[in-house]
């Protein structure tokens, strides 16, 4: 499976360590990566050079190279300007997931995987549980989900804290617009559950947590669940929950594999 990387940040650059240098994923090699922004040409062929692919600064040649899934790494914003032109194209993996809480651009961008019988990949990222919420809801056993998380503060607001603050409570949805950066998983909890104004969110800046923290609680006639997972930031991104990184891999190691758990 080539694969087409969106995206050279932290994140981007943890999956060419592991996919191209470690060759954690047999079959599986990062062949193209694309930034079409002028000031970042020379530093995507340094890490194209460095990592053997081919760097793109056209989405069009991008997607013409003989990539077979994309994987995006970058923005909501790449999301929205992008998603439809991938899926026409080629099978999408999204990290971005908040791009997600426009509704009639998640409606568009499924028509379109339908139509060309592509797939969108949501790796659970940050949080776990989440089949747990998909089935009970899918029954019609759901009633009540509620994200709780929990972060260092320097990682969500520059104002320097004395003692932990409630910065956000409300809808996942308004959760993503007013921390873009910071609640992917509130949109991935939602879709897997009752949406993203029914889901309840609350933020949390701990000036002494080294951790970030998810906790959810969901309940309905299926019973009761707790989950709560203390994840090691990202060494080079602490907005960035280590296991995100993970959680694509293993998302795209299951793609091609005869049994899938989950």
């Amino acid at each position: 499976m080539n694969i087409g990387l969106i995206g050279k940040g932290a994140l981007g650059t943890f999956l060419l360590e592991k996919i191209n240098v470690d060759q954690l994923i047999p079959g599986c090699r990062i062949t193209a990566i694309i930034d079409e922004r002028e000031h970042a040409h020379i530093d995507l062929a340094r890490i194209a050079h460095d990592y053997e692919c081919v760097p793109f600064d056209s989405m069009d040649a991008f997607l013409d190279s003989t990539i077979d899934l994309v994987v995006e790494c970058a923005n909501i914003d790449v999301v929205r300007k992008y998603g439809e032109a991938i899926l026409k194209r080629k099978s999408l993996l999204l990290i971005s997931i908040g791009a997600f809480s426009d509704v009639v651009l998640k409606e568009r961008m499924e028509k379109i995987a339908l139509e060309k019988g592509h797939q969108i990949y949501l790796p659970s990222g940050a949080i776990g549980g989440l089949d747990i919420i998909k089935a009970a809801n899918f029954a019609g056993a759901l009633d009540h989900v509620t994200l709780t998380t929990r972060k260092p503060a320097h990682s969500l607001t520059s104002v320097q804290l004395e003692e932990e603050q409630v910065i956000f409570q409300g809808s996942a949805k308004e959760a993503i617009h007013k921390f873009p950066k910071n609640a992917n998983v509130a949109i991935a909890l939602s879709l897997a559950g009752l949406g993203i104004e029914k889901t309840n969110v609350t933020i949390i800046a701990d000036p002494y947590s080294k951790k970030n923290v998810h906790h959810i609680h969901a309940s309905g006639s299926f019973g009761d669940y707790e989950g709560t997972i203390m994840n090691n930031p990202s060494p080079e991104n602490p907005k960035t929950s280590y296991v995100t990184g993970l959680s694509i891999l293993a998302t795209l190691k299951n793609v091609h594999e005869p049994i899938k758990i989950g």
